[in-house]
């Protein structure tokens, strides 16, 4: 079955363009459009997409709404969202990223990547073009979290330790396997355990909570 995506941006150029360049690939369909975060928003829980691909800045109901909306931790069967913006440090991603997003992308990332950030982002692989996502995450770890960084419900193993630093850093699973020299299979399994204890939906919290109890410093 094709990963199905529903893009949302309000210039018509632009969805055009992302149209192109997914329904090029063999195994993606675009299955809607939408010109602003309420029309996204709307069509997703009609549609129930695969993933979604916002835009941040919308007329009316930005990306960022749209996001906490399908995909927040208030929502009992979140979508995946994946955010598109033209800016590599817009301020408004971090904040996308304790939404629910799974990752963001640049508009200029180019048809490979964007078919590589929506396979990704529909097999659970979070952290969507890790070295400017990772760099977000340093540059707006000491923004205020209005929250305490959540404690795990059983003590986090050494191999778990290793495997959270790696994911913290942008490594996909098949790097992280190769570095720590397990298998593909034992990665997602500590993956899997790490979520679990952390509380954590995605890769990308699991990455946030890394940076949030300081296991990785900003700028390091």
């Amino acid at each position: 079955m094709p990963i199905r995506v529903l893009v949302a941006d309000d210039q018509p150029v632009i969805r055009t363009g992302l149209r192109i360049m997914l329904d090029v690939q063999p195994d993606v369909e675009v299955v809607g459009e939408a010109s602003d975060g309420h029309e996204a928003v709307r069509l997703a829980r009609d549609l129930r997409p695969d993933v979604c691909l916002f835009d941040i800045r919308m007329p009316g109901l930005d990306g960022l709404e749209a996001t906490r909306l399908i995909a927040g931790p208030d929502v009992p069967d979140p979508l995946v969202v994946v955010l598109i913006t033209t800016f590599d440090l817009d301020e408004y991603v971090y904040g996308a990223l304790r939404a629910g997003a799974r990752g963001f992308l640049l508009k200029d990332a180019g048809p490979e990547l964007l078919a590589q950030a929506v396979r990704s982002a529909a097999d659970g692989e979070a952290l969507i073009a890790p070295s400017v996502t990772v760099r977000l995450l340093r540059t707006f770890a000491d923004l205020p979290a209005g929250r305490p960084a959540a404690q795990p419900i059983s003590p986090v193993t050494l191999r778990e330790e290793e495997v959270l630093l790696a994911v913290a850093r942008g490594l996909t699973n098949t790097e992280i396997a190769d570095a720590l020299h397990i298998s593909l299979s034992t990665v997602k399994t500590h993956l899997a355990s790490l979520m679990a204890k952390l509380g954590a939906r995605n890769r990308v919290e699991i990455a946030m909570w890394a940076y949030e109890t300081r296991r990785i410093l900003p700028g390091t």
